[in-house]
C-alpha cells in the first residue's frame, strides 16, 4: 500500500466497507424478502476499476 496514492486508498477503503452482507435485522424486518446484497463483490471474481 506504500506506493498507492491517498485517493486510491480512499476508494479501496470505501469498497471494502461496502462489501458487507445485509444485516440480519433487515432480513428479519422484510420477512426474508431482502436476503442478498446486490453490490456484493468477491475479490477474486470482480475487479475494481481503480488505478
Amino acid at each position: 500500500m506504500g506506493k498507492k496514492t491517498v485517493g486510491v486508498k480512499k476508494k479501496l477503503a470505501k469498497a471494502n466497507k461496502q462489501n458487507r452482507r445485509v444485516p440480519i435485522w433487515v432480513i428479519m424486518k422484510t420477512k426474508r424478502h431482502v436476503i442478498t446484497h446486490p453490490k456484493r463483490r468477491h475479490w477474486r471474481r470482480n475487479n475494481l476499476k481503480v488505478v
